[in-house]
């Protein structure tokens, strides 16, 4: 049976299974590893002094990991800068924070060339390889170079309109290396057709009648893989004794009020500044619903070293502050600013006492804090999803209360909407929403990843022997 070698921009050790604090993608990552005997290979996340080509290597739990360290200089052009100022705003539609620069470029090239040096001698004939992380793009094209024959990228985050790739310096060479992978995963249908509209109107390519696109003299096949959560494992999750513990603890902070919750790592993608100042139209409109309510938004830092983000901390700071400064009384504050992490045990318990989610990204791949507060609900009384139009989520969701995040007055009106929907409307909606999470789940979402990229190279190999009877036959 073919092994399956999974390769991500940085790798940890996986906790053992059901873990805690261990992710969701992480888990289902290492449960597919374990199962097809594969390895999880990428950067270590600590930096050298140079690059020595050493490979630190363990098995954990069953999981083989693979690892190598990076120069400063590597981190500072590849992860820093392509991946973190050039790429991921332009993914995520803010070409107004997209930095350009040479060297980035170059060191993201060199990198991808070096994660190919070093994972190529571990690959025998039969692996399936899956990249995983935006910041390889390159590697197919480089493992290809070296022999390799059977992979695919699944990145999680949005592909751009063509008219903002069409921003970025170099945009052909980027989207010519996709054409050097089997099969090319989005998050959705909309990603996928941004993608070929690119491919259409500005790489002179086609689409073929059996879902495979053709560019720069390649095919591959372009698809839709929308991840999911392990729903049965959350919802088990949410059900534990440490998660009712903090489920108690804030019930009783509640004091017999609504809860409102956002929970975002901190990213301008997420839409977080956006989300309070809608709250505080809401605050404005309603001041009946004052003392009644409060929001609590956990945003757990990132990127600490990208300029954006860390204006991104005082903005949010100071925009709660100034809410609170505004409508606080002395037994109540309207927002409750929280940026520690949490682990997953945690967070399910939190989700469960929670009576509205804001998912309110202004783009994103999927969001699986969605898929998270809907798994982790009490069926008997469960809370209301409010979800941006704009994540892949809301594709699948459409029982959540789906909005323009741009927009304060929708927003405002759907945790107007929220907060007052009957018990029985509530059961409703998130009957269908769980029965979704559940069927369109994590495992699904991998094998069917795995069994697409097993089925390209057999139907490569199938055409290309019938391209060969048909000339020899000539």
């Amino acid at each position: 049976m073919s092994r399956l070698i999974v390769v991500s921009n940085r790798v940890t050790p996986p906790a053992p299974e059901g873990a805690a604090s261990q992710g969701g993608l992480a888990m289902a990552i290492a449960a597919a590893l374990r199962e097809y005997s594969g390895i999880w290979f990428g950067w270590s996340g600590q930096s050298t002094p140079e690059f020595t080509g050493e490979l630190h290597t363990q098995t954990v739990n069953g999981v083989t990991v693979a690892t190598m360290d990076l120069e400063e200089q590597d981190i500072e052009e590849y992860y820093n800068g392509y991946a973190n100022r050039t790429l991921w705003p332009l993914f995520h539609y803010r070409i107004d924070l997209t930095q350009y620069e040479r060297s980035f470029g170059q060191g993201y090239e060199r990198v991808n060339a070096r994660f190919a040096d070093m994972l190529a001698p571990l690959i025998e004939p039969d692996d399936v390889i899956w990249v995983q992380d935006y910041h390889l793009i390159p590697l197919g094209r480089e493992l290809r170079a070296r022999g390799q024959k059977r992979d695919g990228l699944l990145p999680p985050h949005p592909w751009p309109a063509r008219e903002l790739i069409l921003t970025l310096p170099r945009h052909r060479q980027l989207v010519e290396s996709l054409f050097h992978y089997d099969v090319v995963g989005f998050q959705s249908e909309e990603w996928k057709n941004a993608f070929l509209s690119y491919v259409l109107f500005d790489a002179g390519g086609m689409a073929l009648s059996d879902g495979r696109a053709t560019a720069f003299g390649r095919t591959v096949l372009p698809k839709a893989f929308p991840i999911g959560i392990d729903a049965k494992s959350f919802a088990a999750l949410a059900a534990a004794p440490e998660a009712q513990e903090n489920y108690q603890r804030m019930v009783e902070s509640k004091a017999g009020r609504k809860m409102l919750l956002g929970v975002d790592r901190l990213d301008y993608s997420k839409g977080i500044d956006e989300r309070m100042l809608a709250y505080e139209r809401l605050l404005n409109e309603s001041p009946e619903l004052k003392r009644e309510i409060f929001l609590l938004q956990i945003s757990t830092y990132t990127r600490s070293e990208v300029e954006a983000y860390q204006d991104m901390i005082a903005r949010l700071d100071s925009l709660s502050g100034r809410i609170n400064g505004a409508h606080a009384e002395m037994d109540w504050i309207p927002i409750r600013n929280v940026h520690r992490l949490h682990g997953r045990d945690e967070l399910a318990g939190i989700y469960r006492a929670a009576d509205v989610a804001l998912v309110t990204p202004l783009r994103d791949g999927m969001n699986l804090v969605a898929k998270e507060f809907v798994a982790a609900q009490d069926e008997a009384d469960p809370g209301v999803l409010i979800l941006s139009r704009f994540a892949g989520a809301a594709a699948q969701m459409h029982e959540a209360l789906i909005v323009n995040p741009f927009s304060q007055e929708d927003v405002a009106d759907a945790m107007r909407r929220a907060l007052k929907m009957p018990l029985e409307e509530r059961r409703r909606r998130w009957r269908a929403l769980m029965d979704g999470v559940e069927k369109d789940d994590v495992m699904a979402w991998r094998d069917s990843f795995v069994a697409a990229l097993k089925e390209a190279r057999t139907g490569a190999g199938k055409r290309r022997s019938r391209s060969t009877t048909t000339r020899t036959g000539a």
